[in-house]
């Protein structure tokens, strides 16, 4: 499917929504108006934009795209409400974005690229292969139809979704810094957590850039062995170098960082795991969390309850936070990648 020749202006900062409208003879102010709208009130169609006049409406419908995603599938969880879009972009590519509310906030998991080069073993995105990246407006197109289903304000964003965030960088922080703007729906900048794998010299350049988001990064194996099994990046930036990275991070932004840990029956489970795990991190400032396998559709197995028991008693004590997310959604396909693998299957049975 052909994308539209109209300039794309969801995703687009208040600079560069004013350049657009000087360029077809209309003033700043009105490129403040759609702004608001489009980002605070989550305008989807020129229509709704009732400050602008209706010729210039007509006008932006010539030359400017504003809706661009459209939703292709969702399922739900009647235990704990946590709901998942599959999300249809303007040329035909599909995203997955979850929708997780909590007593006290409302968090969403957004995609960063129409699949992932990274290739984890057990990820089902990691499966698909790579595509492309999204720009910020598909981004917060992903936002927008989360925010328009939610009966509450969206308090939280992370940044866990399909794809590596940080081979995305630029659309990644462009898309964080509209969350965050207070013309927008202005997210509170601990409120917005970026994840990565372990792409070292982006969480270098992200230190030294003094990003204000938040920082997690999945690291899911003691060893390099059993972390380049699992991660084929660990071959590149093995985990001593993504943890000095990490410790770097929380010495000069002052932050402390997260690090989410995959248990996985007979891989990443043991008590020696557990040993060396807690050796690693004691020097930095830092949150864990632990998170049980979601198995659904993968060759790799969840530990049993016991398992997962003798696990965190082995951690303790931590002199570090600790958290153990049991998985949310685990009977809706909520693990990244599951629900487009889903609607893939059926679209081919469809048609053969």
């Amino acid at each position: 499917m052909k994308k539209s020749d109209k300039t794309p202006l969801k995703g687009q900062s208040l600079e560069e929504l004013q350049q657009f409208f000087q360029e077809i003879g209309e003033p700043d102010y009105r490129a403040e108006q759609l702004f608001r709208w489009m980002y605070e009130k989550m305008a989807n169609s020129y229509d709704e934009v009732t400050t602008l006049p209706k010729s210039l409406r007509e006008k932006l419908q010539k030359y400017g795209e504003l809706s661009r995603a459209t939703v292709i599938d969702q399922t739900g969880n009647a235990t704990d409400d946590t709901v998942k879009f599959l999300i249809g972009l303007d040329d035909g590519m599909n995203v997955e974005a979850v929708y997780i509310p909590e007593d006290d906030r409302v968090t969403v998991c957004l995609s960063s690229q129409v699949g992932c080069a990274v290739d984890c073993d057990f990820c089902a995105t990691g499966k698909m292969g790579f595509f492309r990246h999204l720009d910020a407006g598909e981004i917060f197109e992903q936002f927008r139809i989360l925010q328009q289903f939610s009966p509450r304000k969206i308090t939280n964003i992370v940044f866990m979704g399909m794809g590596e965030p940080f081979n995305n960088y630029n659309n990644v922080i462009k898309a964080a810094e509209l969350f965050n703007d207070d013309m927008g729906p202005n997210i509170g900048r601990k409120r917005i957590t970026i994840s990565t794998s372990g792409i070292v010299p982006r969480i270098l350049q992200y230190t030294n850039e003094d990003q204000p988001y938040r920082l997690a990064i999945s690291l899911n194996a003691t060893t390099d062995k059993d972390r380049s099994n699992l991660i084929p990046i660990n071959k590149r930036w093995g985990i001593r170098d993504v943890l000095n990275a990490a410790k770097r991070y929380t010495q000069v932004s002052g932050n402390r960082i997260t690090f989410e840990y995959v248990l996985m029956e007979g891989i990443t489970d043991r008590v020696e795991d557990a040993h060396r795990l807690r050796s690693m991190l004691k020097d930095i400032s830092c949150k864990l969390n632990v998170i049980p396998f979601n198995e659904v559709g993968s060759a790799y197995k969840r530990p049993s309850d016991n398992r997962i028991e003798k696990f965190l008693e082995a951690l303790s004590p931590t002199p570090f936070a600790l958290t153990v997310r049991w998985s949310r959604g685990r009977d809706i396909n909520a693990a990244c990648g599951q629900l487009y693998a889903k609607n893939e299957k059926k679209t081919r049975e469809t048609v053969a």
